[in-house]
């Protein structure tokens, strides 16, 4: 084995440039595969975030009922009715025992009621649309992290205020308000309160900051002239949000009302998501097995400069496992090197581009050391290495050093 890895290691320095160049090929392969695998885990998790810090992981309402058509049938005559939403109540009827009945799933972390209301707010002659939401605040934090956003005042003070609101950072801008300032809001059923701003929130999501705000649920119901028992939603958060999808219909099935998970609300989002995903692997990996290509090639190459060494080399008592361990070696000598070195070029681009302000919705660059990614890298960097080193060595084992001596 020690002559083996002696001949291995010859073949390698003996040979410096052609093996600077293997190495540098999977150096190159392993730093952007892991560059860019670490910025897509990024990409994700930024996106997770900003999506909830509006949105709960599953969400629990009343759907729209459709009218059906009339079918045919014998010896009657058919009438045809296109389906239309029938009008009726979007409130979720004895939410508190609904809201017991979800709480008993072991999955779920977090349940809160909430009223959603369409409004206008009013400051002078300027009238702006937007979104209020009804929550009990403390719940409401504990669910979307609010107090994370708050960039002035004080969520805390909403808790038991029916007379606060919390606003978004747009709409501050737009109406020029302050902490402690009075706004006036309007219901899409004409009720008229005014307001004091306790807090200031900003999300990153320019649509969300101008144009939605949180008060108290006592607050919203009032604004929609219904009584303390009238909820439009029931948000859920569960231990793994992966997990939303399959949690959904047992609550449906659980409560009778529609649950809808993040990621069927957000389904263009998330169709952007997987090809965003798709093209980054698939560019990553490309890259990767290139590199593995140039291994290849330089072990071919110096299997051909190497023939008469392997010929006389079997002649000696070298079995055809000795030659390819003596390849191999070489091989995965050169994927070590390159694997180290990229990951090592792979934490420094990383380092560099973390601390770039990209600025609007995203902030800094969203991307971070992914462990995971640079131990996913490894392996996959070593694994094509070694078949791009087995391929040559088996070919350089099936040498016959008879005929190589005729010639």
């Amino acid at each position: 084995m020690n002559i083996n890895a002696d001949i291995a290691s010859t073949y390698l320095f003996t040979n410096k440039k052609l093996t600077l160049v293997a190495v540098m090929g999977v150096l190159l392969g392993m730093s952007i595969y892991i560059f860019m695998n670490s910025m897509l885990v990024g990409f994700d998790r930024t996106s997770s975030e900003s999506i909830f810090k509006s949105t709960a992981h599953i969400r629990v309402y009343k759907d729209d009922i459709l009218s059906k058509p009339l079918h045919q049938t014998e010896g009657a005559t058919s009438v045809i009715i296109n389906p239309k939403v029938v009008p009726a109540s979007n409130t979720i009827i004895n939410p508190n025992e609904v809201v017991s009945l979800i709480k008993k799933n072991p999955d779920v972390t977090i349940v809160t009621p909430q009223v959603s209301a369409t409004i206008f707010y009013n400051v002078g002659k300027t009238q702006i649309a937007g979104m209020a939401i009804g929550v009990i605040p403390s719940e409401a934090d504990m669910m979307f992290n609010i107090k994370s956003t708050i960039v002035e005042g004080d969520f805390d003070k909403m808790q038991g205020n029916t007379n606060a609101i919390a606003i978004g950072s747009g709409v501050a801008e737009k109406l020029s308000l302050k902490i402690n300032d009075n706004i006036n809001i309007t219901s899409s059923k004409g009720v008229n309160r005014n307001l004091k701003v306790a807090a200031i929130f900003k999300t990153n999501n320019s649509v969300i900051d101008k144009s939605k705000s949180y008060i108290n649920i006592t607050t919203a119901q009032q604004l929609l002239k219904e009584n303390n028992t009238y909820v439009t939603d029931i948000n859920v958060n569960v231990r793994d949000p992966e997990k939303a999808a399959k949690v959904a219909p047992v609550l449906t099935n659980l409560t009778g009302y529609k649950s809808e998970g993040w990621k069927e609300a957000n389904e263009s989002l998330m169709a952007a998501f997987r090809m965003r995903k798709i093209v980054i692997t698939f560019v990553s990996y490309t890259i990767l097995i290139v590199a593995g290509f140039g291994i290849y090639n330089i072990l071919n190459m110096t299997v051909s400069q190497k023939i008469n060494d392997i010929a006389i080399l079997k002649a000696m008592g070298f079995k055809g496992n000795d030659v390819i361990r003596i390849f191999l070696t070489q091989a995965l000598s050169i994927g070590v090197m390159g694997v180290v070195s990229g990951m090592v070029v792979a934490a420094i681009l990383v380092t560099i581009l973390k601390r770039v302000y990209i600025g609007g919705d995203i902030g800094f660059f969203p991307i971070d050391y992914e462990l995971s990614k640079f131990i996913q890298g490894a392996i996959v960097g070593m694994v094509i290495t070694f078949f791009a080193g087995y391929l040559p060595a088996r070919k350089a084992a099936q040498v016959d050093p008879v005929s190589i001596f005729r010639k």
